[in-house]
């Protein structure tokens, strides 16, 4: 099985976590990928940033949204601060909140349903989404009386108001400033495929594009190898269903490995754990 090369970053103990950073990062960012989601409010600076695939020339209070499992880096102007708001959250957490009328991570979700991982709120921002985060920054550093419980309201708070940016102004979600049709249509076809037999020579006869062409142009745009990307989805696809009631050899043969000795080498390697070790985990 071939190696992915990918990095798990940042770890997450808690429902949530909120960063205020400002930085020249010493080094560039390696495509990685996070076991939670990852919401991020870019202030100031010059930053492209790529999720799967997909290249964003971020202005100021773009939020950018990643789901767990997508793999991203941002590439920064290292002549100038990078200014940014940063959440880690935990999909169980907004999962606990949802209701028939209501899902908190909806703009997740309508963001990979119109192919756009970033919402453009534009210069003067959401005064009622910005104001929200202004306080929930204001509440984490007090650690007044109530601390915990006050910060998990104003966070559900924001993320109504993010939910409500997303829906009343369904056309800010704006398409990447780069990207290969071609290859977002072999992303997706990758990621609804995964319990396949996938490999190079299939999807070349699918995608009607000789074998060099195909693995030149993939490698090209997206940075990583086809055979890389497909492992690390399937790794990534038998992580979040280990945490289900589903046995682990099924899930073996679910994420389209042939043999379970396969899968379990693979899984210890990428995770640094075996599967039954993460049996139940929680992201």
């Amino acid at each position: 099985m071939e190696e992915t090369g990918y990095e798990k970053r940042g770890y997450l103990h808690s429902d949530f976590r909120l960063f205020h950073l400002t930085d020249i990062p010493a080094e560039e960012f390696a495509f990685h990928y996070h076991d939670f989601d990852k919401i991020i409010i870019f202030l100031s600076g010059r930053v492209d940033y790529t999720i799967e695939g997909q290249t964003y020339q971020l202005m100021p209070y773009d939020i950018v949204l990643v789901n767990h499992g997508e793999i991203h880096r941002p590439r920064i102007d290292q002549s100038l601060p990078y200014s940014r708001i940063i959440v880690y959250l935990s999909p169980d957490f907004l999962d606990s909140y949802k209701t028939e009328d209501c899902d908190l991570s909806l703009c997740f979700r309508h963001g990979a349903d119109t192919h756009s991982h970033v919402l453009r709120m534009g210069a003067a921002g959401d005064d009622s989404l910005f104001q929200t985060v202004r306080l929930l920054e204001k509440a984490d550093a007090q650690k007044a009386y109530g601390h915990q419980l006050y910060c998990q309201v104003l966070f559900i708070e924001f993320m109504i108001h993010l939910n409500r940016a997303a829906l009343s102004y369904g056309k800010t979600y704006f398409a990447a400033s780069h990207f290969n049709p071609k290859i977002l249509e072999i992303t997706d076809f990758i990621n609804r495929h995964l319990s396949w037999d996938l490999n190079v020579d299939l999807i070349s006869e699918t995608f009607f594009l000789s074998k060099y062409h195909l693995m030149r142009t993939f490698k090209q745009e997206t940075g990583y190898t086809i055979g890389g990307y497909i492992n690390c989805k399937r790794l990534l696809m038998a992580r979040q269903l280990l945490r289900e009631e589903v046995s682990i050899t099924h899930i073996c043969y679910l994420c389209g490995f042939k043999n379970y000795s396969t899968f379990f080498r693979a899984y210890k390697k990428f995770f640094h754990e075996a599967p039954k070790e993460s049996k139940g985990l929680h992201l």
